[in-house]
């Protein structure tokens, strides 16, 4: 989305109002996403020829979209896909909108047309097989945007693979779905909320510190899961020696045998 279409702002209602039938009154509705755990449920619409992306939820779910609010008041990365306008719903609903980002999420098989992670020709499968430049340069921008997240005084929380969207066309990547990202804590239930494929061991035991090592962790397990080859085998992994060695000591079990926080991480990446 150009700046000339964010000075155009999305219209948000000046009353809580019923998302569908309003979302139709003001645009198209060009896509629906729904399905996902979380209970949110997405809209691409189009108002005067800009793309938004809308997303609703309702009741207790709804408190996910209140912490996108807080996220995006601090966190600001040319990667990160800003909010620019929330707003209340009827039947005790809240939203939240972002610019509709061309090009495919990498794992999110509610999304019109995708397909599960694991098919051959899954978004995830056919940016794994791209050139490794490519996916390096990818892999760059995950890492920059976390210094980012560093900076806010955030922490990684259900970050994965579902929450990049690469173009490619241009070889773009950016980052969304970052609802949940908190400053460190003490998780307070005995599993945290998020891909298996991503967590870390602390992530699955109450009591546990969620902090900068535990985002370390996050970090490692997606650069192992973008730079494995088609399939996500870690026997195919792509990078040299020295990129793995950096990524087994990011995802040692033990949370102190690992980089102290994203910046250790990422000189060691970028040796």
């Amino acid at each position: 989305m150009s700046e000339r279409d964010l000075a155009r702002p999305f219209p948000v209602p000046d009353a809580p109002v019923r998302l569908e039938p309003w979302l139709a009154s003001v645009g198209t509705v060009f896509a629906e996403i729904r399905g996902h755990d979380s209970g949110c449920t997405s809209y691409g619409v189009q108002v005067d020829g800009v793309r938004w992306f809308v997303k609703a939820a309702y009741g207790a779910d709804r408190a996910q979209l209140a912490g996108a609010r807080r996220v995006h008041a601090v966190l600001s990365h040319p990667a990160v896909v800003p909010l620019v306008a929330a707003f209340a719903l009827a039947d005790e609903g809240h939203a939240v909108v972002h610019p509709w980002v061309d090009g495919e999420i990498l794992n999110d098989p509610f999304a019109p047309g995708a397909l599960p992670h694991a098919a051959p020709s899954s978004a995830l499968n056919r940016f794994r097989a791209l050139p490794l430049a490519q996916v390096l340069a990818a892999y760059d921008v995950v890492l920059d945007a976390h210094l980012a997240v560093r900076e806010a005084g955030l922490v990684a929380v259900d970050f994965y693979d579902g929450c990049l969207i690469h173009d490619f066309d241009t070889g773009t990547t950016r980052l969304v779905d970052l609802d949940l990202y908190a400053p460190p804590y003490v998780l307070d239930v005995d599993r945290q909320f998020g891909s298996s494929r991503f967590m870390a061991p602390e992530e699955w035991r109450r009591g546990a510190d969620v902090d900068a090592r535990t985002t370390v962790f996050t970090l490692g397990r997606t650069g192992f899961q973008l730079l494995c080859g088609p399939g996500g085998d870690e026997a195919t992994f792509r990078g040299d020696d020295r990129r793995r060695h950096v990524l087994e000591r990011a995802t040692a079990h033990d949370p102190a045998e690992r980089f102290a926080d994203v910046d250790d991480l990422v000189a060691a990446w970028r040796g």
